[in-house]
């Protein structure tokens, strides 16, 4: 079979060429597509436009076109990271979107997935009062994307984006001056609360680490490049989200309202607190992984 850099694979012409060989080399691969575009032939598509600049919706127009040798050798390259080192698309390219807006990711950040999108697109309404909301936190923020999203969700609010890590706030940091949003959205370093300490909010917003130990030890190679610390949550996947909710009334107003992503670690928080009403919101493609709760129902539950 053609290997990467042979004399044949440098020989094929024109997008089309390949296009169809990276698609029946994708799917010999067995790569895990859930971080990106889902199929084979999307990835591969997606690749090979932005390899050469190019919108994936603008690729059919040029798969005839023949290539010259340094775009050639981008879109080898490209394809030989994906096949080969198993890295995902996102992190070749240094580009993700959510809510529709582009934000860049590398390997310091997770690439941006979060079940929360459509309801930030929403403005988490009928649940939340826009006209109540100036004070936003985006806790556990990665590359910023949520934050920065909310930022344009709930226009004029001032939305404080925080994380463990320093490289990831580095990358929020370059997300937050490409979208020129410095006087809306401040990134700041803290374990959880422990350095918002007097700061309270009208909604916070939350996608934690919450990946439990039996479904880390059987993740794709690909989501071994993201940082493990923004995944792994121990055994039943709770680690961060418990002292989370423990801790988040203090940091509400009294209107304020609590939202957070668990993913599949919903059952289990479930059966720790049985007796908490979470709100559970339902996903326009089904499944939920994302509760909400009001600043009111975590005083009275004690937390």
């Amino acid at each position: 079979m053609t290997e990467y850099g042979t004399e044949t694979l440098n020989h094929f012409q024109t997008l089309r060429d390949y296009l169809r060989w990276a698609i029946t080399r994708f799917e010999q691969a067995g790569l895990d597509y859930s971080q990106g575009r889902q199929t084979a032939r999307a990835e591969a598509e997606y690749l090979i436009a932005r390899a050469l600049g190019l919108a994936p919706a603008d690729l059919k127009d040029f798969l005839d076109a023949r290539l010259l040798p340094a775009e050639k050798t981008r879109i080898i390259d490209f394809l030989r990271q994906r096949e080969i080192e198993h890295r995902p698309a996102a992190y070749i390219t240094e580009e993700a979107w959510f809510c529709g807006l582009k934000f860049h990711v590398d390997e310091r950040v997770l690439i941006p997935r979060s079940l929360t999108e459509e309801f930030i697109e929403s403005g988490f309404q009928p649940w939340v009062d826009p006209t109540r909301v100036e004070r936003i936190l985006d806790l556990c923020t990665g590359s910023g994307c949520i934050g920065i999203s909310l930022a344009y969700a709930f226009e004029g609010a001032q939305v404080d984006i925080a994380d463990i890590s320093g490289d990831a706030l580095d990358v929020a940091r370059r997300n937050i001056a490409a979208h020129g949003v410095q006087d809306f959205v401040h990134p700041v370093q803290s374990d959880l609360f422990e350095n918002l300490q007097g700061r309270r909010y009208d909604l916070i917003v939350s996608n934690p680490p919450y990946v439990d130990a039996a479904a880390m030890a059987g993740l794709p190679d690909e989501y071994q490049r993201e940082p493990a610390l923004a995944l792994a949550a121990g055994v039943d996947g709770l680690d961060c989200v418990i002292p989370l909710l423990r801790q988040a009334a203090d940091h509400l107003n009294d209107q304020g309202v609590l939202v957070v992503e668990v993913g599949d670690s919903e059952a289990a928080l479930q059966a720790r607190y049985p007796d908490v009403p979470f709100l559970w919101l339902a996903h326009s493609a089904g499944g939920s992984g994302v509760f909400l709760l009001t600043a009111e129902q975590l005083r009275q539950h004690g937390f």
